[in-house]
């Protein structure tokens, strides 16, 4: 009778010392569920684009499921820098948010100018299911070694060129000189055309082709449209040569530090945005033309036979690639492209 006793009284006193850490450990953990959070959210976007709307949507959604806990404050228009010191401000944690275009960082992640090869997807169903599979993931997960968190892509779409001379096919880029971004895949693209890539911060592209620094460029019609690049060019080339995809990223730094559930909250949210945002990008391009076409720019739609004289050129680019991002990857992507 005596040893269920003792033991009933050890576990007493095992108890009265540890209660007084059990409550602490749980009071901790429901004041860490009270904390307020502050997130910069930062992107280089124009507040009309799809990308901008996304970003407040995240804010919304955010701060709707946490009753204000979390707060995220947008700064769009590059406000906190370009691409790249946005990036590095990720790395060290001093903001915690951005959307940047894949081709942005490749000097940060050149594995990511996977996206920039021209005529890899033929269509935008394509693109979804290789950012979303397992090449996407692969990429996203290559941005660990960078400590920023790769979350989902969102896009700008399509690429097509415009200039202020006469655009119809590849005899066309001749000599000319486009504004490109700091990508040597895209580069090398214009090169395999006969054309002088010249790269200009994106802030400064509209002045470079106004005042003629550049001849032309390449972007979706999201971008010619908002940026207002048809103003100063004259001729616009629906090529579709190219997509341009854009990455969310989380500072790993900052992401660390917030609880499990806060962390699978803003994940959830911030890939359930990414087909909404392409949804509403496909949603507006048939605007965006209307409004480049009622400008009285010329519209020239490149067709299947300068498609492929633009394909065949593009050899030295593959090339390139496989060099830059290992012919694994391209291998890879291709191998899905086709499937």
């Amino acid at each position: 009778m005596r040893k269920p006793a003792t033991v009933l009284f050890c576990i007493v006193c095992i108890l009265c010392v540890l209660a007084p850490a059990l409550f602490a450990q749980g009071g901790a953990e429901k004041a860490d569920t009270q904390k307020k959070i502050e997130i910069a959210y930062g992107h280089g976007f124009m507040p009309e684009t799809p990308q901008h709307k996304a970003a407040l949507r995240f804010k919304e959604l955010v701060e709707k499921e946490t009753n204000g806990r979390i707060i995220v404050n947008i700064f769009p228009s590059g406000q906190l820098g370009g691409a790249a010191e946005m990036f590095e401000g990720l790395q060290m944690g001093t903001q915690e948010i951005t959307l940047v275009p894949t081709a942005r960082i490749s000097g940060f992640a050149p594995k990511l100018q996977l996206f920039d090869l021209p005529f890899l997807f033929p269509d935008r169903a394509t693109a979804y299911a290789m950012m979303d599979g397992k090449v996407g993931e692969f990429l996203l997960k290559t941005l660990d070694a960078n400590n920023v968190i790769g979350v989902a892509y969102y896009e700008d779409g399509f690429k097509h060129f415009t200039s202020r001379y006469p655009l119809s096919g590849l005899t066309d880029f001749n000599g000319r000189k486009f504004r490109t971004m700091e990508s040597p895949i895209i580069m090398e693209q214009f090169k395999s055309m006969g054309a002088s890539p010249t790269p200009v911060a994106f802030s400064e592209a509209y002045n470079a082709l106004q005042q003629g620094v550049v001849d032309g460029q390449e972007n979706p019609l999201v971008t010619i449209t908002n940026m207002k690049f048809y103003e100063v060019q004259k001729y616009l080339l629906l090529s579709g040569h190219a997509y341009l995809a854009h990455v969310l990223l989380f500072s790993k730094t900052w992401f660390s530090t917030l609880s499990a559930a806060d962390q699978a909250l803003l994940l959830r949210i911030g890939k359930e945005i990414a087909p909404w945002q392409r949804n509403l990008i496909v949603q507006e391009e048939a605007g965006y033309l209307e409004t480049i076409r009622k400008f009285g720019t010329t519209i020239v739609e490149l067709s299947a036979a300068d498609r492929q004289k633009m394909f065949n050129a593009m050899g030295p680019v593959y090339k390139l690639a496989e060099q830059v991002i290992g012919k694994d990857l391209v291998d890879m992507a291709l191998a899905e492209v086709r499937k």
